[in-house]
């Protein structure tokens, strides 16, 4: 079995370049072959990136998130139409809408959100989308400005009925370990009214913790944990579970599915 973590900030998990590296074996050594670091802000993105230049099963995605509107630069465009041309980069993300922290205002929050969607079109991305108390706003957007690659609904948090709406659309659903808390009510119910083929998986390290590993710091080798709450949630062979989901975040960002 091998595992696809789609969404990891190895940034924010430890500083140190050797320590990253450390992050990542042990990874491997839990079956997560393959991993896609997300930038916290496009300084991240150029650290981190540099870090992890050896780390050739580390793919990447650039942009700036909603915690960064304030601090985006003049120059964040030409930075990430430079950085979607490095080997490895492979989404434009993480981008959206967070009305939780209240980041900005919500004008420029989706002032930034729309410039990166047309932007990840024009360069022909798929993109990484953050929803956070913002759902109807998201969706709005994505109906008109959605990209041609589509989209994944990264650490999904909102319901089946949200879901059923989003299916209409080229979005695939990750979940993260909240998957595995015992009142993620909305997160199980909307496992029920996915097909397989739109569904992923990630860490969200340091974040979402699966629960077979609360009050840990999480990192990516605790994916597996995920993978097997979502076997079982499905009735469907862990083994089997791992191949979904390793196909299907292949075909999402455009990997070969080895």
């Amino acid at each position: 079995m091998q595992y696809f973590d789609t969404h990891a900030h190895i940034g924010l998990i430890v500083d140190d370049a050797i320590d990253q590296l450390i992050v990542i074996q042990e990874a491997k050594q839990a079956s997560v072959n393959r991993i896609i670091s997300i930038c916290n802000s496009l300084h991240d993105f150029v650290r981190v990136y540099d870090n992890l230049r050896t780390a050739d099963n580390v793919y990447h995605a650039v942009g700036v998130s909603p915690s960064e509107v304030q601090n985006r630069g003049k120059d964040w465009v030409q930075i990430i139409e430079k950085s979607v041309k490095q080997p490895r980069v492979v989404a434009v993300g993480e981008i959206g809408l967070d009305y939780f922290r209240k980041f900005g205002d919500k004008k420029s929050q989706i002032e930034l959100f729309i410039s990166q969607l047309d932007l990840a079109n024009k360069l022909n991305m798929p993109v990484i989308i953050h929803n956070r108390d913002a759902g109807s706003d998201v969706l709005d957007i994505l109906r008109d400005r959605l990209p041609s690659k589509g989209g994944v609904l990264h650490c999904y948090s909102e319901n089946a009925d949200y879901a059923r709406k989003a299916l209409k659309l080229n979005l695939y659903f990750s979940f993260a370990g909240n998957l595995t808390y015992r009142n993620a009510r909305n997160l199980h119910d909307t496992i029920g009214v996915l097909p397989l083929d739109r569904i992923l998986i990630e860490s969200e390290s340091p974040f979402m913790v699966p629960a077979e590993y609360r009050g840990k710091r999480n990192m990516p080798k605790y994916l597996p944990s995920t993978a097997r709450f979502l076997a079982d949630m499905l009735n469907i062979d862990d083994e089997e579970m791992a191949n979904i989901l390793w196909e299907n975040a292949n075909r999402f960002f455009g990997l070969p599915n080895e």
